[in-house]
């Protein structure tokens, strides 16, 4: 007899195709009750080493050892004659039906069960960052501001770079207080000389806030107004 048509006397396949999947149905029943109970994941990799090195053991004791209606007795000291390996395959394809049937229910239960299943907790975490994040963006927004080149109503054009120099000052004082944050200089100056809603400024430059302004000089006086 060759030794596949041995390994199928004994038993050996069957033996190793029940244990498959009545390990794979445990890893499934324990890690799901582990996690219930909030047990820590190397307990859950324990248990699943575990049920990795049981396999080879149990295709080593179904080739080594046979069951007799005596017992389990080692296979050399078994009479062939009177050996009943037949009828414990055929228990056996029975059991295998079975945990089949069985790992089979499990696994339609747990594809079709999936969407009553409590809010994944990753992605409670993940909507709290996004939650948080978008605070964050108004309380910003609240303590943002850009400051448009005042508009120079002087009768002298010359006076343009003394209204711009006026708003560069304010724009670089504002600048200095950290809890504030200031549109930057080139941003806010391209919107110079344009007559656009201040609301589509705000949103294109990012900010809540918007200092406008003109400035006039006659002689040695100076008036400007901004708002």
């Amino acid at each position: 007899m060759g030794f596949f048509d041995e390994l199928k006397r004994r038993n050996v396949f069957r033996v190793g195709i029940a244990y498959l999947i009545i390990a794979w149905l445990l890893a499934q029943v324990s890690q799901l009750s582990l996690e219930s109970f909030g047990a820590p994941e190397w307990v859950i990799k324990s248990v699943l080493l575990i049920l990795i090195i049981g396999f080879p053991l149990a295709v080593f004791f179904a080739w080594a050892f046979e069951l007799t209606p005596e017992g389990l007795k080692k296979e050399k000291d078994v009479d062939r004659t009177q050996s009943i390996t037949t009828q414990t395959g055929r228990k056996l394809d029975r059991a295998i039906i079975g945990v089949l049937v069985v790992a089979l229910g499990y696994f339609v239960f747990d594809k079709f069960s999936g969407s009553s299943q409590p809010f994944d907790q990753t992605a409670a975490e993940q909507l709290v960052v996004e939650q948080t994040a978008g605070e964050q963006t108004i309380t910003e927004l609240e303590k943002s501001i850009a400051v448009l080149p005042f508009v120079n109503i002087s009768s002298d054009p010359e006076q343009e770079y003394f209204s711009d120099g006026i708003s560069e000052e304010i724009l670089n004082a504002l600048a200095k207080v950290h809890e504030l944050k200031v549109a930057g200089h080139t941003s806010s100056f391209a919107f110079k000389g344009q007559n656009q809603d201040l609301r589509m400024i705000g949103e294109a430059l990012g900010v809540n806030h918007i200092l406008e302004g003109s400035v006039r000089k006659a002689g040695d006086k100076v008036r400007s107004r901004h708002n």
